[in-house]
């Protein structure tokens, strides 16, 4: 993998970046894939930054930045980031754009938290809607935030032509792999962590329907999978291209699919072995 991590030191008063004594100890990651996003990132790590700043029992945490090949300056707006006691900030960079996919791929890999958000760049969802998922399910659950359960908690609606070629994706999806999820591609999720570090290990979609794969592999492997209605807002400056993108999610619907009926997906991990036990 062409992955770099970079460090800078914080604000003097915490860890510096990448701080191995708050990483190892971590309860929670924070994984955020970037693709030029200088501008729209560093007011969202702010706000993250603020908000577990005033959540102790999600500290300590740490913030993954994974720049996926940017051309402008991602990687210099994420180190620049000022954490406090309890926080790190890790910055990943791509040698070369290899899609969201492979961003959120190299992002778990790294993480160390007990829990990992997956939250996009411009924050759609607010951070503080990281209670509403956490407050339901349990901890080995993998809550995905959704905006079809409620769409009332929609404040700002994205393009009718966007909106339409989503359900139609989820349509798709539903028949396909995952019936009874209604929104896969809402960018706020939480994993229990050490599901989401052996999902990431198993995933092979570098694109946008990398969501559908790490939910079918956890519903395979027999995880909880639930959807949790989430607050969310339309921003524009979109990544998505839309016909381009449409077509190469479609065809990796299908990919998946294939794979499953000819047996070829991944095992699941194995479960510890108990305290104990006798292994002569």
């Amino acid at each position: 993998m062409a992955v770099a991590v970079a460090g800078s030191p914080g604000n003097g008063s915490g860890p510096a970046m990448g701080g191995g004594a708050v990483r190892s100890m971590s309860r929670l990651s924070v994984v955020i894939p970037a693709f030029n996003e200088a501008e729209r990132l560093p007011p969202t790590l702010q706000e993250i930054v603020r908000y577990l700043g005033a959540m102790p029992e999600w500290l300590p945490a740490e913030l993954i930045v994974v720049d996926d090949g940017s051309l402008d300056g991602t990687v210099d707006a994420a180190a620049a980031l000022e954490v406090p006691d309890g926080l790190a900030i890790v910055v990943i960079r791509h040698a070369r754009n290899r899609g969201k996919g492979a961003a959120v791929r190299s992002g778990f890999l790294e993480s160390h938290g007990a829990q990992i958000l997956l939250c996009d760049a411009d924050l759609a969802s607010p951070i503080d809607q990281l209670a509403v998922l956490a407050a339901s399910g349990t901890q080995d659950t993998v809550r995905i935030g959704s905006r079809a359960l409620d769409r009332t908690l929609i404040a700002n609606r994205q393009p009718s032509y966007r909106d339409l070629m989503g359900r139609t994706f989820n349509l798709a999806v539903r028949a396909l792999v995952l019936p009874g999820i209604h929104d896969t591609q809402c960018g706020f999720k939480l994993y229990p962590g050490d599901l989401g570090r052996a999902l990431a290990a198993a995933q092979r979609i570098d694109g946008f329907a990398f969501d559908v794969e790490l939910l079918f592999l956890a519903r395979r492997w027999g995880a909880p999978v639930i959807e949790v209605p989430v607050c969310w807002r339309h921003i524009e400056a979109s990544r998505v291209r839309p016909l381009l993108h449409s077509a190469q999610m479609l065809r990796d619907l299908t990919w998946l699919r294939l794979r499953a009926a000819a047996g070829t997906l991944p095992p699941g991990p194995r479960p510890p072995r108990p305290e104990g036990r006798d292994r002569g």
